[in-house]
């Protein structure tokens, strides 16, 4: 096991040492996934685009800019522009099917069955939805700070606003998710 820090690693890796770039992979693929898990309510998509973004890492390794000897907000950003595409595509997916009038009944896999059966899944389903009723730049600061542990200013590195930014729109979001908590309890029989 290695102590060596991330850019020291990323440095080796940038030289074409693989081995470096597996070191950095087996520190920080879990945080990857569990972020693009919390993103898809799916574990396989959240596999595959793990995948996807260690592979553009390993292509543009020479371009990457660290925060503080971490490679973790660099990877958290790609992560989330890797999602956004990948939503994208289904969107026009969807829409090139529906222009064609070809009706595609959505059959979710076996894979999501059994996850789908996991208490894990119904909570993730849970708070999901109460992000999706935050605005976006709130959302994107807890699901940074919060969710993949981020502290506030490599959230603000992640996302290029100020450190103040962040702190103010975290503030705002833990808020909202009081009163969103509140109002779903009020709504909720007895």
């Amino acid at each position: 096991m290695t102590t060596a820090g991330d850019r020291a690693l990323w440095d080796r890796a940038t030289d074409g040492d693989s081995e470096a770039f597996g070191l950095l992979y087996d520190r920080h693929a879990q945080a990857i996934y569990a972020f693009l898990y919390r993103r898809t309510g799916s574990w396989s998509d959240a596999e595959d685009l793990t995948s996807t973004v260690f592979l553009h890492a390993w292509r543009r390794r020479a371009d990457v800019v660290l925060d503080r000897d971490s490679a973790l907000p660099w990877l958290l950003r790609t992560a989330d522009y890797t999602v956004r595409n990948e939503w994208r595509a289904k969107l026009r997916y969807r829409k090139a099917l529906a222009a064609a009038h070809i009706l595609v009944d959505q059959v979710r896999d076996h894979a999501d069955e059994v996850a789908g059966r996991l208490d894990d899944d119904r909570r993730i389903q849970e708070a999901r939805t109460a992000l999706r009723r935050l605005p976006e730049h709130e959302r994107e600061i807890v699901e940074l700070c919060i969710w993949a542990g981020l502290d506030q200013q490599a959230a603000a590195v992640t996302l290029d606003v100020p450190l103040g930014t962040v702190k103010s729109r975290l503030s705002r979001a833990r808020k909202h998710l009081r009163e969103l908590k509140l109002s779903s309890s009020l709504e909720s029989p007895a």
